[in-house]
């Protein structure tokens, strides 16, 4: 290429560029995610053998996973990150699942599979559910432990993930058993093979304020420096700011309510949020002092369903002395009332302040005589209940962890955009997922790029083809002698597989 030509076209291209990249990097913009729940069965007929006359096994859950709509498993505490611009998105969650089946008469069994902490990650019109895995291979026996492990690809139907709401819900999403899936899955099932389809809500927090473009005018003498505000040390005897505590009674007992016998449910009330897999009781009032713990909290949880099924709790308080936590609750049912009832008891040697907040994260919990009594005899003294989670905040400035999960019915909060014309939607869109990702943001013809970038790209371009033309007419009207032939170019992006998959996070 000539010098002037290839001068030409360095300077066309910073030109594009320059053009392009601003506008890019002004919505180039990711937000954090943080708070939500996965719900995913895994496979239902994979748990049916678990629990059938063959495996004769069981599963168990990890980690705060909880039970939903029967077959189903809620793994919760999302965290992670999300563009509205580009439509990628990622999160983790929390919790397992543990199936075992075909015991041994040494106590064992021969299938031992734990499945926990699913990872989402979606990129355009498809996406990909890694987990981490501890499997039993058949015949061996031999134990691998595999962490976020491609298991499944999902299928998004066509659905546009570009938005700028306050929240992602996906209902429904395909699933299918990746290669390394079904390695890791024991040999069970081969490759391809259909999964439950995965639902999942997550909480996108808000995009701070983008700086102005403005410069603001420089102040002839300069202006004194603002100095950082500490935030005031939690003294001891100190009132709460807030607080809240975390519990779910009691799996089991949520699944009685809404199972075949009880068919029943339950309500909140007086601030109670519904975490799914536990129930929030916020406003805390009280003080704390040297780990010590007196508070109040709202909130009503009220379990009804048939014979005679009516448990309300409510005005929740607890207490921490000496490392020892108590959970007390007004009780009323048909059976039983009583004010500030101690249900359970926690350990709580772990609660301390830090930067104006203590923290228990769930701390394991036995119900009390009285508890076993405000239940109705249905469970003895010192069975194990929910764990408890504790978070108060000394201090106005401290803020409380999120609720884990976004309750029990994921809310849309708007309707699914349309796929991009341009873009051919799968085969499933028809009968495939239903979603209803962030609300869209406000995009022009074009797909939501900029039009006066394009514009002045096409007119730069434009300008380049016709100068490259100008200079290859003069090339040819040289003599032969000044030009030596070139060999054909290759674009290095021929070189790049299309739809190479994502790698192992």
């Amino acid at each position: 290429m000539p010098t002037r030509l290839r001068a030409l076209v360095t300077v066309l291209c910073a030109a594009v560029l320059g053009a392009l990249l601003p506008a890019a990097t002004a919505h180039a913009e990711s937000r954090t995610v943080q708070g939500g729940r996965l719900d995913w069965g895994i496979k239902s007929s994979f748990q049916s053998y678990i629990t059938g006359p063959v495996a004769k096994g069981s599963f168990s859950l990890t980690g705060g996973a909880a039970t939903v709509g029967g077959s189903g498993f809620r793994f919760h505490s999302a965290t992670g990150g999300y563009d509205g611009d580009a439509g990628g998105f990622r999160a983790s969650f929390s919790g397992g699942v543990r199936f075992l089946g075909h015991a041994t008469e040494s106590g064992g069994h021969q299938l031992d599979l734990t499945i926990s902490s699913p990872t989402v990650s979606v990129s355009g019109s498809s996406g990909t559910l890694y987990v981490d895995v501890v499997s039993k291979a058949r015949g061996t026996g031999a134990v691998t432990t595999s962490r976020q492990v491609p298991f499944a690809s999902l299928s998004l139907g066509g659905i546009d993930m570009r938005g700028g709401g306050t929240s992602v819900v996906l209902n429904n999403l395909p699933a299918t058993l990746t290669s390394q899936g079904a390695r890791s899955f024991a040999g069970y099932y081969t490759a391809g093979t259909a999964l439950d389809p995965v639902s999942l809500s997550a909480d996108v927090q808000q995009a701070a304020a983008r700086p102005s473009s403005t410069p603001e005018p420089k102040s002839k003498s300069p202006e004194p420096k603002e100095t950082t505000k500490k935030k005031p040390a939690a003294k001891d005897g100190a009132e709460l700011a807030d607080g809240a505590v975390d519990w779910g009674v009691r799996r089991t007992f949520r699944e009685y309510v809404t199972g075949d016998i009880a068919k029943g449910g339950w309500t909140l009330s007086s601030g109670a949020l519904d975490g799914g897999a536990l129930y929030r009781f916020p406003g805390g009032e009280g003080t704390f002092e040297d780990g010590d713990l007196t508070a109040a909290f709202d909130g009503t949880v009220r379990f009804t369903g048939e014979n005679g099924l009516d448990l309300r709790l409510s005005a929740v308080r607890v207490t921490v002395e000496d490392d020892k936590g108590t959970l007390y609750a007004d009780v009323k049912s048909p059976d039983h009332s009583g004010k500030k009832v101690p249900l359970v008891t926690f350990t709580a040697k772990d609660l301390e302040a830090k930067d104006g907040l203590a923290l228990l994260t769930e701390a394991p919990a036995k119900l009390t005589a009285d508890g076993a009594e405000a239940f109705g005899g249905m469970y003895p003294k010192g069975t194990a209940m929910d764990p408890v989670s504790l978070a108060v905040a000394l201090t106005d400035d401290a803020a409380l962890p999120a609720l884990p999960d976004l309750g029990s019915t994921p809310t849309p909060e708007a309707a699914p955009s349309e796929a991009a014309p341009s873009e051919a939607a799968p085969s499933e869109a028809a009968t495939g997922p239903s979603a209803e990702p962030v609300a869209s943001a406000a995009k022009d013809d074009n797909g939501g790029l900029p039009t006066l970038p394009l514009a002045l790209a096409a007119g730069l371009l434009t300008a380049f083809a016709a100068a490259a033309a100008f200079l290859v007419r003069r090339r040819r009207a040289r003599p032969a002698a000044d030009t030596t032939p070139q060999g054909p170019s290759r674009s290095t992006s021929q070189g790049t597989p299309q739809g190479t998959p994502q790698d192992t996070p």
